[in-house]
């Protein structure tokens, strides 16, 4: 969670911690703050959105600070507990993102000592740590009190005495821009988009020293480290909203263009036979936890059908407490951000176990990357808004092009096969726009679901998953409690929650489960709940038993998860639109969990 941003160099350190913040803000927003070394050290922060912090921020002069944006954790949010943190001196200032698990022992001791605390957070005692190791020397002041923290973290702190920060990362992402003639360290790229785009990622157990001209890297031994910088593709427009009145919006918008750069040259080489593993597997086990769960359940449909190989699927949370049952599956490890701290741990315990790991993620030099065997990248570009939408789909992808490596490799699948089944790929994009075109049809179609209290999802087989996606979309940004159901299980149970205040979103579309579907309607129907029916258009069997229908193109029934998560991508928008909701930055949500 948090988003913290660093900078030193000669333009106003104020305009660019708060350009950062904004920029940082989905990774939390419930407070933040601001401090910056100019005649003395000035602080300012408050709780609530970056947009009141900079409404009320007086002028602080200065070109070297840090700035902080939280998502809480230890401590309710409030100006209080609002990061950066001072030391008993007032000269020197942390920001944190991470848990230090020892926080309580360290601040008994360091009250007893004398230290004077003012919040209740795990973070003060990070300060005062580095206060009492603080000898004239930040960086090994540093070093010396991270003996002292069991914990995670990405730390970034400065002092008046120089124009240096310097900063440390454990299991927490943290990134370098490099300038010219400055120099930024934040949570993530995106942060640092306006200034540079060379980018050197901070990996664990590393240590920063940072100041205008000069940026050096040492190992947890104290060894100076040398690492090119990656060239970082992303623009500062692809991190803005472009028009569109919420970042989700634009996001929904932009999967065309993120489906396309997904497949762009992976289906080159995945017809040449150099697709992301070269051997195959008797099983397969897909890791993940929240949106990309839902992701790796579509992935088991589809790998079981194209690679006919048994394939589970499971929270990365639950993962590392199974036992381990002697086998090696393939373990493909999915995660958006690559640093969701769950997932990572479950690649961690994959690889004690021996499994070839195979992580799929948006972002190129996270640390997922670097704990796994092999890495697919989707190509997403940057997601801004807390609620996944186009990384999902692109994780989808992911889904389908593992599917036929493997049935390569297994010789499930010929070559013709794999022939139509990737043309079928390279055409989605056009049938993702046609589900867009729809968008003022879903928009005057969710008016049943507006004052709902409770909404059902229901799907069969592939698209069972795809409803459990449009359920969580639904309770992240619209706040109606939704649940998504395999329509079979109705009558075990959900059937006694059905009324005329429950509206019901079905999937029906054209493929072996098709009349089961139309089935369970009628059984939806007979309870008088509300029925939006999502079928394939022109269906009039479908509009005669639903109360309202929005349609998608006929497709592959393999692939035809891919346009039914858009059209419920928006409907969860246009509900929560119509709601009024903080669509961008629900409540209590962040959009990278990087905490266990």
């Amino acid at each position: 969670m948090c988003g913290i941003i660093g900078y030193a160099g000669p333009r106003n350190a104020e305009e660019v911690l708060l350009d950062g913040l904004k920029r940082l803000e989905y990774r939390g927003y419930d407070s933040a703050g601001i401090a910056i070394v100019g005649s003395g050290l000035q602080v300012f922060k408050d709780k609530g959105e970056i947009s009141k912090l900079s409404a009320d921020m007086p002028n602080l002069h200065g070109h070297l600070g840090v700035g902080h944006t939280r998502w809480a954790t230890c401590g309710k949010p409030s100006k209080q507990n609002a990061h950066p943190f001072l030391d008993c001196t007032g000269k020197m200032a942390v920001v944190h993102n991470g848990i230090i698990e020892n926080y309580l022992a360290l601040k008994k001791r360091l009250k007893d000592e004398g230290h004077v605390f003012t919040s209740e957070t795990d973070t003060e005692v990070l300060v005062h740590l580095l206060e009492d190791h603080y000898k004239g020397d930040l960086h090994t002041a540093l070093v010396e009190a991270l003996k002292e923290v069991q914990g995670t973290y990405a730390i970034v702190a400065i002092h008046t005495d120089g124009d240096q920060l310097v900063a440390a990362r454990k299991e927490n992402p943290l990134v370098v821009g490099l300038g010219v003639g400055e120099n930024i360290i934040a949570s993530d790229v995106t942060a640092m988009l306006n200034y540079t785009n060379k980018a050197v990622f901070v990996m664990d157990g590393e240590t920063v020293v940072l100041d205008p001209r000069s940026v050096t890297i040492y190992d947890r031994n104290g060894e100076e480290v040398h690492r090119e910088p990656s060239v970082v593709t992303w623009t500062v427009e692809d991190a803005q909203k472009g028009g569109y009145e919420h970042y989700m919006l634009k996001e929904i918008f932009e999967q065309p263009n993120a489906v396309h750069n997904s497949l762009l040259g992976s289906l080159d080489e995945l017809e040449s036979g150099a697709l992301m593993i070269d051997q195959d597997f008797s099983s397969v086990k897909l890791v993940a936890c929240g949106t990309s769960y839902n992701a790796s359940m579509v992935g088991k449909y589809v790998i079981e059908q194209l690679a006919k190989v048994p394939t589970t699927v499971e929270l990365a949370s639950e993962y590392r407490y199974s036992p381990g049952t002697g086998e090696n599956p393939l373990t493909v490890l999915v995660t958006q951000s690559g640093e969701t701290a769950d997932t990572l741990a479950a690649a961690r315990e994959a690889r004690r176990r021996g499994c070839h790991t195979l992580a799929v993620t948006n972002v190129v030099g996270s640390t997922i990357s670097r704990e796994v065997d092999s890495v697919f990248y989707t190509k997403a570009g940057p997601e801004i808004g807390v609620a996944a939408t186009k990384t999902y789909t692109a994780q989808l992808v992911s889904m389908y092009l593992l599917g036929i490596r493997l049935g390569q490799l297994g010789r499930k699948m010929g070559r013709d096969e794999v022939r139509e089944l990737a043309s079928d790929l390279r055409g989605m994009p056009r049938y993702i726009r046609k589900v867009l075109d729809r968008a003022p049809e879903v928009d005057a179609a969710v008016d049943m679901l507006v004052p709902a209290r409770d909404v059902f999802f229901l799907g069969r087989n592939i698209n069972y998953p795809t409803m459990l996606e449009g359920a969580l979309k639904l309770k992240e940004i619209s706040y109606i409690h939704a649940e998504g159901y395999a329509a079979g299980e109705l009558k075990h149970g959900p059937l006694a929650l059905l009324d005329a205040s429950t509206p019901v979103v079905a999937a029906c579309v054209r493929d072996q489960t098709y009349e089961k579907m139309l089935s369970n309607i009628s059984e939806v129907a007979a309870r008088d709940s509300p029925i939006l029916g999502i079928g394939v258009e022109g269906d009039t069997e479908l509009a005669a038993v639903a109360d309202d229908t929005v349609s998608i193109p006929k497709v592959n029934p393999i692939l035809s998860p891919v346009p039914l998560t858009i059209m419920v991508q928006l409907i969860a928008y246009y509900t929560a639109r119509k709601k009024g909701r903080p669509i961008d930055k629900p409540r209590n949500l962040a959009k990278s969990v990087t905490v266990d």
